[in-house]
Formats: structure tokens, sequence, C-alpha cells
């Protein structure tokens, strides 16, 4: 389905994520321009195997906006040693460790938080920093000296029931046309994509994230890279650590999180396919161990034959598997993902020359005031031959804009959950265009809770969402 590339009349401006695992140890800070600001907060958390380690460090600033910051802390053990870092610049004299902004997230307004982090090793023990300086100020957790350190923030609460999607369903895997759970089951994954993370990096923040598992009850984050567009090409290190961050956040609350490389001009895969190997290569290597991660290796090819994408896929796809020999891979099909159907085609063209690989899926894409009962019959017949998963679609047109469908929008979500076919809705944003989710301006503020900050397709979602899954254990 022909859409152009979602523009946005706006910037990202910060990109703060608050990142964690499991573990947690905290401290507090200040923050500064030319002077260390009235106070700051920093969390740190880790999560620890044989030898190595993985930290993630949020700063939060309590005090005047700053436009630069340096973060330093000593590690307690002198066997502990920062082996690889993200998303800012990071040094080790001894124990002394410095973490120094980069130009994306350099400027902190009052009440702004990011998100860094490094993998590590050690010997001996890993205990974890109790002390932080933010610009040369110890941080203490308030705008004052006298207030105590706050304590470990609460866990993310899981959705009803008790435990989260990933918690669940564990590794997935494809079996047949379906995507299994670890019992052997099928099941089908709902949730929600982002916007282009280099437009609308705001709207993906601790208070965001925590609605989207909580309040919507989502089983899926997909994290929507562009890759042109102002994307991944400009600063490839920046927005690898990005998903990274973004990686880590849904794992935190149990979601299962969908690294979607997003092409779509060119619209042919092979213009970018050294760059999809370097991205790929590192970000499965960091999330190997992981039981949450699914690869969504291009997004929507368009104007070139199935054969080619299959000759990318067939590329791209060994890199993975040589760090991630689990995980689930979805490869994009012919005219903007849609089976072909868009270009004249169907689904036969694949199955006639399916991607030599295992454990992979299909993508499917649709906007649905624009796509309508032969894209629908046509999913119907393919996925009695395919496994497919619908990475993107929208509720209004193949713009991205115009009025909500309901009619047809329920007609494709009704068939989907009868198939037990997995998607993410466009888009967890507060864009101002029809499909956006959110109400224009609210990643501006602190709420994303409940009906009165979404828009007509965001209220439509997260009422079909937040129903009960359907995820058997026997």
């Amino acid at each position: 389905m022909k859409h152009p590339p979602r523009r946005t009349r706006r910037l990202l401006v910060t990109a703060g994520a608050v990142g964690a695992l499991t573990l947690g140890a905290l401290a507090s800070l200040p923050t500064t321009s030319a002077m260390a600001a009235t106070g700051c907060s920093v969390t740190y958390t880790t999560n620890s195997w044989s030898g190595g380690f993985t930290a993630s460090v949020t700063i939060t600033n309590l005090g005047d906006a700053v436009s630069g910051w340096t973060l330093g802390f000593s590690f307690p053990d002198g066997g502990q040693r920062v082996t690889q870092g993200w998303s800012a610049t990071w040094s080790q004299s001894g124990r002394a460790v410095t973490a120094q902004d980069l130009s994306w997230n350099g400027s902190l307004a009052t009440g702004a938080s990011t998100n860094i982090g490094f993998n590590g090793s050690f010997t001996g023990a890993n205990p974890s920093p109790t002390s932080f300086t933010l610009n040369g100020t110890v941080c203490t957790g308030s705008t004052g000296p006298t207030t105590p350190p706050p304590s470990t923030p609460p866990p993310t609460t899981p959705p009803p029931g008790g435990q989260t999607p990933v918690a669940i369903n564990g590794q997935l895997r494809v079996c047949g046309v379906n995507l299994c759970n670890q019992y052997g089951r099928p099941i089908q994954l709902r949730g929600m994509s982002s916007h282009g993370i280099q437009w609308f990096g705001n709207c993906y923040n601790s208070a965001s994230l925590d609605a989207l598992a909580t309040d919507w009850r989502a089983d899926l984050f997909r994290i929507a890279m562009y890759v042109q567009e102002q994307g991944y090409e400009t600063d490839p290190t920046g927005f690898t650590n990005r998903v990274n961050n973004l990686v880590e956040e849904a794992t935190r609350r149990g979601m299962y999180a969908m690294i979607d490389f997003h092409t779509l001009t060119p619209g042919d895969p092979m213009h970018n396919l050294e760059r999809a190997k370097t991205f790929f290569a590192t970000v499965s290597a960091r999330h190997a161990a992981k039981n949450n991660v699914i690869y969504e290796i291009t997004n929507e090819p368009n104007g070139v034959s199935w054969s080619t994408i299959k000759n990318y896929a067939e590329q791209v796809i060994p890199v993975i598997r040589a760090n991630d020999p689990d995980a689930v891979i979805i490869v994009g099909t012919r005219a903007w993902s849609s089976l072909g159907v868009s270009e004249g085609s169907n689904h036969t063209e694949i199955v006639n020359n399916p991607v030599n690989a295992s454990n992979i899926m299909y993508a499917f894409h649709f906007y649905a005031a624009s796509h309508r009962d032969n894209y629908r019959a046509e999913v119907e017949r393919a996925a009695a031959r395919l496994p497919l998963f619908v990475t993107e679609f929208g509720t209004v047109d193949y713009t991205g804009d115009g009025g909500v469908d309901l009619a047809s929008s329920t007609q494709w979500l009704d068939l989907l959950d009868r198939l037990k076919i997995g998607y993410a809705n466009w888009t967890f944003s507060d864009k101002a265009e029809g499909s956006a989710a959110l109400r224009p301006g609210t990643c501006n503020g602190s709420n994303y809770t409940g009906t009165s900050v979404l828009t007509a397709s965001g209220a439509f979602m997260r009422e079909r969402i937040r129903t009960p899954d359907n995820f058997p254990t026997s």
C-alpha cells in the first residue's frame, strides 16, 4: 500500500527514555550549564551474568535547564570495567568512570530525563556505585542538600492477572503458519508501533510506556527506526543506542519488542544492505540473551521484485542468527508489504519461492479506509500457507491521515483475531494526523492513561488491545 514518508512538523528535542532491568542501586544529583544546577537524580540498574553485566543509568534533571552534562561515579570494586557504552562518551581511569553527553541528548530541561548505559566486565564482586556527580556536583536526588536520597522506584505493575505477556509466553517460535509460545501453542500478539524515533522520541518515556503496558495492556511495542528520512543513516551509533534503550524499556515491562528497520524510500532494500548488516549485527549481539525481541528486517519494500527482497533477507538473516539463533525474524513483502497486492501480485510468489531460512514470518500492512475486501480476502488465503504478522496498519487511509474507518477497522481486527495473526497499530504518537493514538501535545505532558488523551483511533485501538489475551499454557 503506497503511502509517502510520514513526516512531522517538529523534530525530536530530547531522547528521554528511562532505562532499567532488574537489580537496582540508586543515587542522585544536580545538573548545570555553566554551573551546577540545584538538583537531579540518578537511577542505576544492572543485569549480570558470569563475568559480565549490562548497566542502565537514568539521569533526571531536577534543577535548572542544562545544555551539556558530564556524569561521574566510581566503581566500588577494582575489578569492574566499562567495555562498551552507548548514548554517551564513556571513559574510565582506575575505578573512576565518566560519561559525557552526545549532541542529541545534551540538553536537559527541568524535569527531563535521559537514559545511557554500558556493558561491563567484573572479577570478584559486582556492587553498584552509590554516589554520582553531574557536572561536578554530588547528586542528592533533590533540589536541596538536606533531602535524603529517594527509595528505589517500585517495579512496573504487571497487567491484570499478575503476569506479563513475556512471562507467560517466553521465547516465541514459528510453528506451521502460526506464532507459538514456549508451550508450543499458537498465540496472537497485539500492540502499538512507535512513530519515527527521530521525530517523536519524546513520546517514549517512562510514563508513556507504563501506560502502554498497564493501561493498554499491550503485548508488543514496535520500535520504528527509519533508515532514511533523517534516521539511522545520519547517526548510526546514536540511533542504534536509542533502539537498544527502548528494547530495554519494553523488556522491563514484560512486553515483546519488535525492532523495525524502517525502510520506505528508496523501496529497494538492497540500497541499505550493508547498513542492515551492521545494525542487526550490533543489536542482535546486545539482545541475544533476551527472549522477547523480534526482528523486522525491512519495513515496506516497493518497486522491486520478490526475488530482490528474498535475496536481501537471505543475506541479513544469517547476521542475526550468528548471535541469536532463536529469535523470530519478519521479512517485508512486495508492494509496501501488501503481499504484492498493491502492485498486482499475490502471496503465491512467496509460496513458490520462500525465503531459505527457518523461524521466519512475512509482513503484511494495511490501512483500513483504503484497503478493504480484496486485501482481506488475500490475507485469508495467504494465512493458510504462510506465517503472517501485521507489523503495521492504520485505522485511516493509506497516507496515515483522514478519518477513522471503524467498520473496516473492525472487520480487519476481527479477521486477525480469528486467524491469530499478531499486529502493531500505527502509531503510538501525538502527531497531528488521523492514525496517531495520542492527541497533539500529549507527549509534552506526563499523563498517558485513560481516554482523555486519546484520538478516535487511539480510543478504538486501546479498547481492542486491552481486552483479555488468549495465551494457552497447556
